[in-house]
């Protein structure tokens, strides 16, 4: 292991540990945490091995929605990757224009449908409070709810939602059947009243649980094919999925949390389709608590844009992700752009730049891994081309096939290569 990536996980470790010794509380926090290590205790490995800190399970990046309903009820399915107690959910209103106030808030376990595990629905609190107002732009976290979470659990968040005005905050492209409905039914746990199916998450876009200060998640920054695009809807399909169960599957592994912070159609350069990946790297990725790892999967929207974007153009944006994780003290793994010919963007020109990225990607060493999706998924007799076999039907996205061929390719260890 190189000095400077023993450093970085040396970082990552002691912070949790200094965080978990001296960091400080709320007054709602403190009223409801148990103390984890006294102040008194030294800094040895077995009280870093007994120390706990909060790790990010399941998220999903924030984006500006449409204008939505002022009083309001959504039922939110999320599926959480590293298990741990204390669970914590984030709201965000990061692209609204207004206050927003979420009247209740409740989690619980998916049954069926909307339907919950009878007795699992348990109110969330958030300062003390039953409700809270969120200031345009901002976010806030509710209160720790007592109890364990186990991992790959099918989390239910139900929102009451009022005084919505202007664009929300949500994401757009859920792969996930979830409900809506008039009025107040958060607390319920039966699926009658809710009678408004829809395909995106609004408000919420993370959760994190407490575990162990050693256990750590990968964050997987991408477009749509992290997103899950011609991926199986609710059956969790998208490769970052694949990546969680092998990870919760696989021993000796410290990296167990996975957050998919994907959306389609996002650029690494440019915003359009959600902020550009170098503008939401802070909020998306490293804002999340635990994160040991930083995925980079994007440049496929940049190159096919036809917007002037060259390889050094590409480099610098990758270079700056890399640096600013880096600074953080996250190990940064990085994977190689798909083919997309037969895609209607596609053109010698845009290949060249995706053949001149993946050459740096390959070969440059500015990352401390790389996951070579190019030439897992890539057809041996046209490289240019996706294998048939992997193609979800427009030469550009994979299917569920090759989603898990993708999360198979990912060495486990280079998650915690440094």
């Amino acid at each position: 292991m190189s000095a400077a990536r023993f450093r970085r996980r040396a970082v990552g470790v002691v912070s949790a540990l200094v965080m978990t010794v001296c960091g400080p509380l709320t007054a709602s926090a403190a009223a409801q945490a148990q103390p984890r290590v006294s102040a008194d205790t030294p800094v040895t490995p077995a009280a870093v091995s007994q120390a706990k800190h909060s790790v990010v399970t399941w998220g999903a990046s924030a984006d500006r929605q449409g204008a939505g309903p002022a009083d309001r009820s959504y039922r939110l399915i999320v599926r959480t990757s590293v298990g741990g107690t204390d669970m914590r959910i984030r709201l965000s209103n990061a692209f609204g224009d207004h206050p927003v106030t979420f009247a209740s808030a409740y989690a619980g376990l998916q049954k069926q449908g909307a339907e919950l595990v009878h007795g699992s629905n348990r109110r969330l609190s958030f300062g003390g409070a039953a409700s809270v107002t969120v200031p345009a732009g901002k976010t806030v976290l509710s209160d720790p709810l007592p109890g364990k979470l186990a991992a790959q659990s099918n989390l239910v968040i139900s929102l009451y939602v009022t005084g919505a005005q202007g664009p929300t905050t949500g994401h757009g492209m859920a792969m996930q059947t979830n409900y809506a409905t008039a009025g107040d039914h958060a607390a319920e746990e039966g699926a009658a009243g809710w009678t408004d199916p829809m395909g995106s998450w609004y408000w919420l876009d993370a959760v994190d649980v407490e575990t162990s200060a050693t256990v750590g998640s990968v964050v997987t920054l991408g477009d749509s094919i992290t997103d899950g695009w011609a991926s199986t809807t609710d059956e969790n399909r998208r490769w970052p999925d694949y990546l969680s169960r092998r990870l919760q599957a696989a021993s000796g592994l410290t990296v167990k949390g996975v957050a998919n912070e994907g959306i389609s159609g996002n650029k690494v350069l440019a915003d359009g389709a959600g902020q550009a990946a170098l503008n939401r790297l802070q909020r998306d990725v490293l804002s999340q608590p635990g994160v040991r790892t930083v995925f980079l999967f994007e440049g496929i929207n940049d190159i096919k844009a036809h917007s002037g974007v060259t390889v050094d153009d590409m480099i610098a944006g990758y270079q700056e992700i890399i640096d600013r994780a880096h600074a953080a003290g996250k190990c940064v793994v990085g994977a190689t752009v798909m083919p997309f010919k037969g895609w209607y963007e596609y053109d010698a020109a845009a290949e060249a730049v995706r053949q001149g990225v993946n050459d740096w990607i390959r070969n440059s060493g500015a990352l401390d891994a790389v996951t070579d999706f190019d030439k897992i998924t890539r057809n041996p007799y046209d490289p240019q081309l996706i294998l048939p076999f992997f193609d979800g039907g427009d030469h550009l996205h994979p299917n569920d096939k090759g989603m898990q061929a993708m999360a198979d390719a990912v060495d486990l260890r280079s998650l915690t290569s440094c």
